[in-house]
């Protein structure tokens, strides 16, 4: 505790440049201050400061030894915040990234206002890509593998697409048994917003097939309006299975196509990359792991969800 102590005032006097300040300031007098610089310098054996009768200024050993003390004295301080944080209460605003998936979210966020009162949730629901550090976000949640070395992350679980209809739409149009069946019915389908383009449906083909240029009867930006036409009969859409799990349970809607679907995602919780993660942001990764996929699931071959 004395070599910390000698630490602690030698910074003092290096950035008031005077012992008489530095003792003001923790409390003792200039006589201590000097005391205290002196027997740091007998450990060390080099000279910190150069001392005249109006100035202290430092050496070119007392530089180096500055920002090795600032350093120390930084790491001290964010041990103790990290020790007095993990035994508060998390709170505070809690500004968060999600995509437009309410279904999948909204009922855990909801379980997690009422677990933790004290936190002011700030949700912003987009697709498009943004950057968490530069826009202040605490936390984000998106599809796909992070590619940001700033980011830490957690898996929070997989889901795959699927390509379903109402069986009114079925039994109107007929059942496609091949992607290329597609081609003679009404597909609903997604913009991406960051390229513009429209979500390929991910299909298997056979060997030298080229990919299908589906029939596009309308486009949108959101997961619920292809939901939700999907269930008018108004034709066919390529949804992930988590936003359709009960509609397929009590047979609103069916899924074909099963077999040749190919695409699975993958959902992670992102934040800044910190050794001293807040309370508050701590909580929200734990809740979004253990809750948000409780047990993964998926479609099988008659529409029904199934365990993975």
């Amino acid at each position: 505790m004395d070599s910390l102590n000698g630490f602690v005032v030698f910074v003092q006097v290096a950035q008031t440049r005077s012992f008489v300040a530095a003792g003001r300031l923790l409390g003792v007098s200039a006589s201590a201050v000097g005391k205290s610089v002196a027997r740091l310098e007998d450990k060390l054996g080099v000279r910190l400061f150069y001392r005249s009768t109006r100035s202290v200024t430092l050496t070119a050993e007392g530089t180096r030894f500055l920002e090795r003390s600032r350093r120390i004295l930084a790491e001290i301080e964010a041990a103790q915040t990290e020790i007095s944080e993990a035994t508060a209460r998390p709170r505070g605003p809690l500004r968060v990234s999600l995509p437009l998936v309410s279904s999948l979210l909204l009922p855990v966020l909801g379980e997690f206002m009422r677990e933790y009162p004290e936190i002011e949730l700030d949700l912003d629901f987009t697709d498009r890509v943004v950057d968490v550090i530069e826009e202040g976000f605490d936390a984000v949640v998106r599809t796909g593998v992070p590619t940001d070395s700033r980011l830490a992350a957690r898996k929070l679980g997989s889901f795959r697409w699927c390509v379903v209809a109402s069986p009114q739409y079925f039994e109107r149009r007929g059942t496609p048994q091949v992607p290329a069946d597609l081609l003679d019915h009404t597909c609903l389908h997604y913009r991406v917003p960051n390229t513009g383009k429209l979500e390929t449906w991910a299909l298997r083909r056979a060997s030298g097939e080229p990919e299908l240029t589906l029939p596009v009867s309308m486009i949108c930006n959101n997961i619920d309006t292809r939901v939700c036409f999907a269930l008018q009969g108004r034709g066919i859409a390529y949804l992930p299975d988590f936003s359709i799990r009960t509609l397929l349970e009590d047979g609103q809607l069916r899924v074909v196509l099963c077999d040749h679907v190919e695409r699975e995602g993958v959902f992670h919780v992102l934040w800044p990359a910190s050794k001293h993660p807040s309370p508050k942001v701590r909580v929200l990764v734990d809740f979004l792991g253990e809750h948000v996929f409780p047990a993964t699931q998926a479609c099988d071959h008659h529409g029904t969800m199934r365990p993975r």
